[in-house]
């Protein structure tokens, strides 16, 4: 049985890890490339057309979103990594962030791994399963855009991405057709 999303709302953007919520509400983190489907994915999610701001812009997000689900729990969109045309000073500010949070932030109990399905993984995407592996190892790998591909190129794609990232556990998903919702918030719903 699926999670039931009730309520969900935008709370706030976090620049800085001395501004996460203070209570103890568990934390599922969204993480992936710029562009790649992060807030398309929480708005299916949450049943929504526009909690999670989509923007064509990579590296638009540039804060840890967070938004509340059903009073108890956060959802939290992470800044795409991986986009080259943001600033050095920038990019040292995010990933500080970003690794601060993920590698000391005890409310976490899961991670989406956001990838696209019509694209192989690229050396960030193995270097943040990587850091995933060693930080935290419970996560889920969601393949996004799944709609874009005939079924023979779906096949095909999902072989490669088991073996390039040597696992089974793996959701397709497709925001215009809702394919793989049930089973990523079957999954969130397990680890509450």
């Amino acid at each position: 049985m699926p999670l039931e999303i009730h309520s969900p709302q935008f709370l706030k953007s976090v620049f800085s890890l001395t501004d996460l919520p203070k209570d103890n509400f568990p934390h599922f983190v969204f993480a992936g490339k710029s562009n790649v489907g992060k807030s398309s994915l929480i708005n299916v999610l949450c049943n929504q057309k526009k909690l999670a701001q989509i923007s064509k812009t990579p590296g638009k997000t540039r804060a840890l979103n967070f938004f509340t689900i059903n009073s108890n729990l956060y959802f939290v969109d992470l800044p795409g990594y991986g986009y080259a045309k943001v600033s050095k000073e920038f990019r040292q500010m995010w990933s500080e962030l970003i690794e601060g949070y993920l590698k000391n932030c005890k409310q976490i109990r899961g991670i989406v791994f956001i990838l696209d399905l019509r694209h192989p993984p690229s050396e960030d995407d193995l270097q943040m399963k990587a850091f995933l592996d060693h930080y935290q190892p419970n996560y889920l790998t969601v393949l996004t855009k799944a709609d874009k591909l005939s079924s023979s190129e779906r096949s095909q794609n999902l072989n490669m991405f088991q073996e390039s990232l040597q696992t089974d556990n793996l959701v397709v998903f497709s925001a215009k057709t809702k394919e793989g919702k049930n089973k990523i918030l079957g999954w969130i719903k397990s680890l509450l």
